[in-house]
């Protein structure tokens, strides 16, 4: 996991965070059975050496009515997109409830708890794999379809996701997204401007300094090969990325510039060339055909220097033009 994954996974071990997440992307009808005050983090402690493996999951749990529910978070940065990822959250959640056993964390009558699995995918591709497990297995016998595994996730693509909007404002993980999937440097300053008034809070220090370091470790991807200081406060990070997105935009417009008097310059040396070139076959042939006029209006540098170079031997208009 590189230092942006990691980044990543330090948003997410905010409550805050998790909650946005649920609230911003689940139905609502779940949100509204879910207590979201009693959301925990389970601390490494709990989880087992399998899954401590996994150091981009995060494992939380809170009350659904009198229940708990634990949520297991997957946070998937693999370019491509991971064809088995069913599978893989089909052995996690066993992992899970096989821990839950051990530490003797079970529901009502001695049950095993409900997992919600969630994976946050945030490729540039959008998913296309399965979310269950049942499409990956061979179609079996009749016979044996019953004794075949079954798991599905909660998929959320980034890139194709939208919070509900009755939950979309100042939602932490909405802006996220936006700026993870940016279609403009207008977009970037508005959601920036928009987490320094989200993020001003006190209580809201720690987040606000792993958002920072998100920020700082995402911008090699908008400016490569720049170098940029570290971010003291989100007012600072807001005020320097809008304006070196401005700095960018003045460059671009400015080598549009370059590139544009260049391509008119080249485009005037060709006009005198072709304009010279005429007269020429002119004085020697007299006025030209249409379609040999309209070949020579469309011609390039190297036709024109050809028949320039031609005009003196050439016989007739066949001989200058073959």
């Amino acid at each position: 996991m590189d230092e942006h994954d990691t980044s990543y996974k330090l948003l997410f071990s905010h409550k805050r965070m998790v909650r946005d997440l649920l609230t911003g992307f689940l139905p609502a009808e779940w949100v509204s059975a879910l207590d979201l005050d009693s959301l925990q983090k389970l601390n490494g402690s709990y989880i087992t050496d399998d899954l401590r493996g996994r150091h981009g999951d995060a494992v939380w749990r809170l009350r659904w009515g009198s229940d708990w529910l634990y949520v297991y978070l997957l946070l998937e940065f693999q370019s491509s997109v991971d064809r088995f990822m069913a599978l893989r959250i089909l052995v996690y959640t066993g992992l899970l409830h096989q821990d839950l056993i051990r530490r003797g964390e079970l529901g009502v009558g001695r049950r095993l708890p409900p997992v919600l699995p969630i994976v946050l995918y945030n490729g540039e591709r959008r998913w296309r794999a399965p979310t269950r497990v049942r499409p990956l297995i061979q179609t079996p016998p009749k016979t044996l379809a019953p004794f075949q595994p079954d798991q599905s996730f909660l998929l959320i693509d980034e890139g194709a996701s939208e919070p509900d909007s009755s939950a979309a404002l100042g939602n932490l993980v909405a802006a996220l997204f936006r700026l993870e999937h940016h279609r403009s440097s207008g977009e970037v300053a508005a959601v920036l401007e928009r987490l320094v008034k989200w993020l001003s809070d006190p209580e809201q220090a720690g987040l606000r300094r792993d958002y920072l370091t998100w920020l700082h470790r995402r911008l090699p991807r908008w400016f490569p090969g720049e170098v940029f200081p570290d971010f003291q406060d989100m007012q600072e990070a807001y005020e320097m990325i809008s304006n070196r997105f401005e700095e960018w935009k003045e460059r671009q417009r400015l080598v549009g510039l370059e590139q544009g008097v260049a391509r008119g310059m080249a485009q005037g040396r060709l006009e005198g060339e072709r304009a010279l070139v005429a007269r020429q076959i002119q004085r020697r042939f007299g006025e030209l055909p249409a379609h040999l006029n309209l070949r020579l209006q469309s011609a390039s540098e190297e036709e024109l220097a050809t028949w320039a170079d031609r005009i003196l031997d050439a016989r007739s208009l066949d001989d200058l033009f073959t």
